[in-house]
């Protein structure tokens, strides 16, 4: 059976994916209020591999994946705070949750408004929905191929082929802090566009999704920073070309993994261009875009 409906709505989506999509958005609204709360007020500690934790953070993660497996007890849940795995974990099962419980912990830590909860839906180790909460917005952005795109109550209408390029008045999320040696490549990208780093990789991701920018160029995600964006962006008509190998389809998960460099636009042709503006190529044939 598909994991995603062919057609360009979900009506043809077997009724096992439409019911793990209804859930997905039901737990991360259900953590929306706890989110807030805690919202500059959490209790934080750096953990071994230099990034910062929050006792939201782990709460979140509790929570959602107890609300997921009590319902789907044949899914795998994984989690960036799975702190316990030494060693990476196979994926065994169709369905699989890939998730960030708190994307921008740093901002969130510090009382800075952007940052979010990022759920990925996997079907064969492929994401096919996301969901991802907006803290700075309080707005709910969802969707996948075959689904479409929300943005809270606004459905995404994909950009007309015509407006999918690179211009002065465009905006390229781009990672920050970001080490020494990628400052020429902000550089390159500020002499044709505005560049904005928010701290929060997920948010960077689904702002191309939903039209708020129009590419992203990142050289340190992991995983759960991008499952939930990849499928919308897709879904939208954008493309994401990975620079690093392909971490789809997802056959082992490793929250001590490498990190991954990905140039995500709101077209095939935006991410092309950016990829000759920076002189970078894939590492692989292997790009995903709504087109293959």
């Amino acid at each position: 059976m598909a994991c995603a409906p062919r057609a360009s709505t979900s009506t043809e989506a077997a009724p096992e994916l439409l019911a793990r999509i209804q859930a997905a958005r039901a737990v991360v609204l259900s953590q929306v209020e706890f989110f807030h709360r805690e919202f500059g007020r959490a209790k934080s500690r750096w953990k071994a591999d230099g990034s910062r934790v929050t006792t939201a953070d782990l709460a979140i993660s509790e929570n959602v994946a107890r609300a997921l497996l009590s319902r789907f007890e044949q899914d795998q849940c994984f989690s960036e705070e799975l702190e316990d795995s030494t060693a990476p974990l196979p994926v065994t099962a169709k369905y699989c949750w890939v998730f960030d419980p708190i994307d921008g912990t740093n901002n969130y830590a510090l009382g800075l408004s952007h940052s979010a909860i990022s759920l990925g839906l996997l079907c064969d180790g492929v994401p096919v929905y996301g969901v991802i909460y907006d803290g700075a917005r309080r707005v709910l952005m969802h969707g996948g191929p075959g689904f479409g795109v929300w943005d809270g109550e606004r459905r995404v209408e994909p950009k007309p082929e015509g407006e999918r390029k690179l211009s002065e008045a465009s905006l390229i999320g781009f990672h920050s802090p970001y080490e020494s040696r990628y400052a020429v490549q902000a550089a390159v990208l500020a002499e044709v566009a505005k560049l904005r780093a928010l701290g929060a990789s997920a948010l960077h991701m689904a702002y191309v999704a939903v039209g708020l920018f129009d590419a992203v160029v990142d050289h340190n995600v992991k995983i759960w920073d991008i499952a939930a964006a990849v499928p919308m962006i897709l879904a939208t008509g954008g493309a994401v070309h990975y620079l690093t190998p392909p971490p789809f389809p997802l056959r082992n998960f490793d929250v001590n993994m490498g990190r991954i460099f990905c140039i995500a636009g709101n077209g095939p042709p935006t991410v092309s261009k950016l990829r000759q503006l920076l002189g970078v190529r894939r590492v692989t044939a292997t790009t995903h875009s709504r087109t293959e």
